[in-house]
């Protein structure tokens, strides 16, 4: 990251220099280079000039043109922003070409994480519990971008994980992607998710179609815990060529359409969570897609979450807010949510997480 400053202010003249990551929450902006004191939270993401690029994948001024913030993303997952603060307004040549830094940036971050921890230990606001340290060590990313699609995902709360994730791999037109939900808290949820998540790439990995990866985890997770604990499913495959959806409901998370700006839910054919029996046949289910359609997919930790006077958020609440983000982009679409998730507890005590994926596909 020195490196980058020195090379950046050697070439263009810049006063200052920095790298802001967001935390695992989606909360704040957090430097790099100038670390933060203990307890500091950064430039807040829905309050800041940072924030903004961030948001928006869109470069951001300060009032007197001097600071510029570029948005620091890699292949659609946001990674954070840069920030260079100039002597004098950078002419539309050089905000190019830092644009293209910028970019080359997030995907040397993205590698980084392979050989070293220093960008995990800025992005965290708080100490990780063990269990969340494992379910973020499972995640494919937050973000991806392919040809005629975007995805995204989120995890809530990001510090303390009791067992739902998700999971995907993505091609230029094709994906596979799981939401999962383990038995229980802690680490004996996190133990349960990870045994999950393993058969379900093992058997994706070795060219298993959606009801073979459920079987395969189903026999593994029953292998374990003789039926005594089971993980709620969703398997899902989309080719962007055809929009071609096929579908496992092993369980509990649902699945939510916004077409032409109406949402419903998709009903399925539920079948087993995985880890009951062992032996349990499962089968795919077929829907297609139209280009916009954007597609939701939420584990029971965010529709079965409740309000202090105990209404439930599933249902209109839930269906509001995902028709509210309609003009939003796939990833800024899953931090609203999480954000009205959070808005509707009003405080409560967190006894569940939640995962909020989605999909849109753009034809």
């Amino acid at each position: 990251m020195e490196a980058l400053r020195d090379t950046v202010t050697l070439h263009y003249p810049v006063e200052r220099l920095e790298v802001l990551l967001a935390d695992y929450a989606l909360v704040a902006l957090r430097p790099v280079l100038d670390v933060l004191p203990p307890g500091a939270r950064g430039d807040l993401i829905d309050a800041s000039p940072a924030g903004r690029a961030f948001a928006a994948q869109v470069p951001q001024r300060a009032e007197d043109g001097r600071l510029i913030y570029l948005p620091v993303s890699a292949c659609g997952e946001r990674v954070g922003v840069l920030a260079v603060e100039f002597a004098q307004p950078p002419g539309s040549e050089t905000l190019a070409e830092l644009t293209e830094i910028a970019t080359a940036l997030g995907h040397a971050l993205r590698g980084a994480d392979r050989i070293t921890d220093r960008y995990q230990r800025v992005r965290r606001m708080a100490r990780l519990t063990l269990a969340a340290e494992m379910q973020w060590g499972l995640l494919p990313g937050r973000g991806h971008q392919g040809e005629g699609y975007r995805l995204a995902g989120q995890l809530e709360p990001a510090y303390e994980v009791y067992g739902d994730n998700f999971d995907w791999t993505c091609g230029p037109r094709r994906l596979m992607m799981s939401v999962t939900d383990g038995m229980g808290q802690g680490i004996e949820a996190a133990l349960l998710t990870t045994l999950a998540i393993t058969a379900l790439r093992n058997a994706r990995r070795s060219g298993a179609g959606l009801d073979e990866q459920a079987g395969l985890a189903d026999e593994a997770i029953y292998a374990q815990y003789g039926g005594e604990r089971h993980v709620s499913s969703l398997l899902l495959r989309f080719d962007a060529t055809t929009g071609d959806l096929f579908l496992v409901d092993a369980g509990s998370p649902q699945v939510l359409l916004m077409r032409d700006g109406r949402v419903r839910q998709i009903e399925l054919e539920q079948q087993l969570p995985l880890g009951m029996f062992g032996n349990t046949a499962y089968t795919e289910q077929h829907h297609r897609l139209r280009p916009g359609d954007r597609l939701i997919v939420a584990s029971d930790g965010v529709y079965a979450s409740r309000s202090p006077s105990g209404a439930s958020f599933g249902g209109t609440p839930l269906e509001n807010l995902v028709r509210s983000t309609r003009m939003q982009p796939a990833d800024e679409a899953v931090r609203t949510m999480i954000r009205g998730l959070l808005e509707f507890r009003e405080g409560l005590e967190v006894t569940d997480d939640a995962v909020v994926t989605c999909l849109d596909w753009t034809g």
